[in-house]
């Protein structure tokens, strides 16, 4: 390999930081990326190892890139400077079919007109926009980019992390909001018609980690994927 790898503890894995403190999205993660010889941690898990100014530095980079990938290498290079070992951070778009450019959340799935908002709010916004134009056919556009070492940066946004189609619905599934992933409460699988929460966890990783995640990682860290 072209970087220092750093061993866990039981030896083997190559010990592998995702730039989230999203505990949803780390646990997604690290289900599909299990064949592969990683052990991945997430921000939060390695907060005793950095001093508080570098915990600060963190939590302040601003995601203010036009395009999913600058979001995805800012904090990656971000994180690296202050952690200094392979670090990955992901970043994610929704888009909408027949819904006016002006409408489009893009890289502001969360960030509405300037505000961020609660899981609450997306589901009263997001609703509102179905019961104004119908089911959304919707998808998410996905990027990632890997530091493992000075210069050594390894990026992807293409369709193989995409997610596949799905409906944003007017009325959300009859169980409270979870944590980590706001909008599956009102998001359908076109195939089976099926909520997101309804879903198995198999299918719902799936559509939460794209194949193409294993095959990049792979690729850089071996393993079978």
């Amino acid at each position: 390999m072209d970087f220092q790898r750093k061993r866990d503890a039981s030896g083997g894995r190559t010990r592998l930081i995702y730039g989230t403190g999203n505990l949803a999205k780390l646990s997604a993660m690290r289900r599909r990326l299990a064949p592969l010889p990683l052990e991945i941690l997430s921000l939060n898990d390695i907060r005793g190892e950095l001093s508080e100014e570098a915990w600060e530095r963190i939590q302040d980079i601003e995601e203010d890139g036009k395009t999913l990938l600058e979001n995805a290498r800012k904090k990656a290079k971000a994180y690296y400077r202050e952690i200094g070992e392979p670090v990955f951070s992901c970043d994610s778009g929704l888009y909408f079919d027949n819904v006016p450019e002006e409408l489009q959340p893009g890289v502001h799935v969360r960030t509405i007109n300037g505000r961020r908002y609660t899981d609450e709010e997306m589901e009263e916004y997001y609703t509102g926009l179905a019961k104004r134009y119908g089911d959304l056919r919707a998808r998410y556009r996905n990027a990632v980019c890997l530091v493992t070492g000075p210069g050594k940066e390894y990026s992807l946004m293409d369709d193989s992390i995409a997610s596949e189609y799905f409906l944003i619905t007017s009325v959300p599934h009859e169980r409270p909001c979870r944590p980590g992933f706001p909008l599956d409460r009102i998001s359908l699988d076109i195939r089976t018609g099926k909520y997101y929460y309804d879903l198995e966890q198999k299918d719902l990783d799936q559509v939460a980690v794209e194949d193409g995640y294993l095959t990049f990682f792979q690729k850089i860290f071996g393993g079978d994927a």
